[in-house]
């Protein structure tokens, strides 16, 4: 335990040096295996689990869905969303807030990932926003909360990485996210909507639109619809796989931005390249992730952190919620990603042997992931909003987002107390138990 307890305050302080997250694990995992049983088997141990990485054939998924959300920001479809959700909403108190999370949502059903649909949505909605003198806080914890529907709604990494894990059905993964990925656009907007009626101010009124150039904006944002359907719909009746429905993604995603007459040579080849820097960023987290895991079950911890909850005198929902606490504090200092790939090894087996459905514990995984999105200090859409809107300092930023932790809590609750409304689309399209 000493051994490990070094190893973990040596990878803080290199992670807030700056080595990159997943570098950081892989060395000191790796460290620490060597330490404790020799150089030789540590070695032999890295060595083992990037193969399993790198030739495992469901992580072909990950790239293709990437790739799509890639071809989809070059499109520029994210403006067409915005200016739909504007059309029929921007004319509320707040209503450029409530627009900007509405595109959030819809961003996030082709992306798939968090950060792409905040660095998008910053760039279309805050400028507009800025326009009809919205202040910087509720501008910013609206778009760093609307960002974390990018790993809620399908096509999500992050459920992805759980469901390669824990070998479940990535597709029913994909059905359960989307229920409670729209009650977090209804919180949002609630919350928004109290907001401004309480601070005016805060989320001024823009000009209302006639309503033929509502339907008009509509309209231009059939292409989203269609390719989430695609996706979808085609998983759903087994048309084809996960697998294949990420790359059929990626070649719809491409055939639209061409039709937009939006792709060129560089931009293909730009947004090749972003793919593969952003899923080798993954890969590196997942790889240094496992490798560290290695070393702290060698260590003792991970069969005393089992054995601890299985004997705390608490209900199987009152164990629950110790490891949501547990997710939440780690969260302020680990990010997202790592996180599934640290904890589910050692939580998975604990919430089997509790009787809880893992379909619907992979969404309650997610949701928890999500909030540490933007939970401080570490916040990741909080400090990339951060880089994007340099004079606005974070607590303002921490400000806005507060209003927004608050709906997310309730919205943790609904699904807490309500399994079956995660678990309806799964059992409704995948006969799921």
């Amino acid at each position: 335990m000493t051994v490990l307890l070094i190893g973990t305050i040596i990878l803080f302080l290199i992670v807030f040096l700056g080595l990159p997250l997943g570098f950081s694990l892989l060395v000191v995992g790796a460290g620490g295996f060597a330490i404790l049983r020799g150089m030789t088997p540590a070695l032999s141990m890295v060595s083992q689990q990037i193969l399993e990485v790198i030739m495992n054939t469901n992580f072909v998924v990950l790239p293709m869905f990437i790739l799509m959300g890639a071809f989809i920001y070059r499109a520029a479809m994210a403006d067409d969303l915005f200016e739909a959700a504007n059309a029929w909403l921007g004319h509320f108190k707040g209503g450029l807030a409530m627009a900007s999370v509405a595109a959030c949502g819809g961003f996030s059903a082709v992306s798939g990932s968090s950060l792409a649909t905040v660095t998008t949505m910053a760039k279309v909605a805050i400028p507009s926003m800025r326009r009809h003198d919205y202040a910087d806080s509720l501008s910013a914890g609206t778009i760093a909360a609307g960002g974390t529907l990018g790993i809620l709604l399908p096509p999500s990494a992050a459920m992805i990485i759980y469901g390669i894990l824990t070998e479940q059905d990535i597709a029913a993964l994909f059905a359960a996210g989307i229920l409670p990925g729209l009650l977090t656009i209804l919180l949002y907007i609630i919350t928004i909507q109290i907001l401004t009626s309480v601070w005016p101010k805060l989320g001024p009124r823009a000009d209302r639109s006639n309503w033929r150039d509502r339907w008009i904006k509509l309209a231009r944002v059939w292409g989203i619809l269609f390719l989430f359907t695609l996706i979808m719909a085609g998983i759903s009746f087994g048309v084809f796989t996960p697998n294949e429905a990420g790359s059929i993604g990626a070649i719809g995603a491409l055939l639209f931005a061409i039709a937009r007459r939006r792709m060129t040579m560089p931009i293909f080849v730009s947004s090749l390249i972003d793919a593969a820097k952003t899923t080798a960023m993954v890969f590196m987290i997942g790889i240094g992730a496992l490798v560290f895991n290695n070393f702290v079950t060698l260590s003792g911890l991970s069969g005393a952190v089992a054995n601890w909850l299985q004997t705390l005198p608490l209900s199987p929902m009152g164990v629950m919620m110790v490891i949501i606490f547990f997710y939440f504090l780690l969260g302020m200092l680990v990010d997202g990603m790592a996180m599934i790939f640290l904890t589910v090894p050692v939580i998975f087996p604990i919430v089997l042997a509790l009787g809880m459905d893992p379909i619907w514990f992979g969404i309650v995984l997610v949701m928890v992931v999500e909030i540490s999105l933007i939970t401080p200090p570490i916040g990741m859409n909080v400090f990339l909003l951060k880089s994007m809107m340099p004079g606005v300092s974070l607590r303002t930023i921490f400000t806005g987002i507060a209003p927004f932790l608050v709906a997310d809590v309730l919205r943790l609750g609904v699904v807490l107390a309500f399994p079956g409304f995660v678990l309806y689309l799964p059992r409704l399209f995948y006969g799921y138990y």
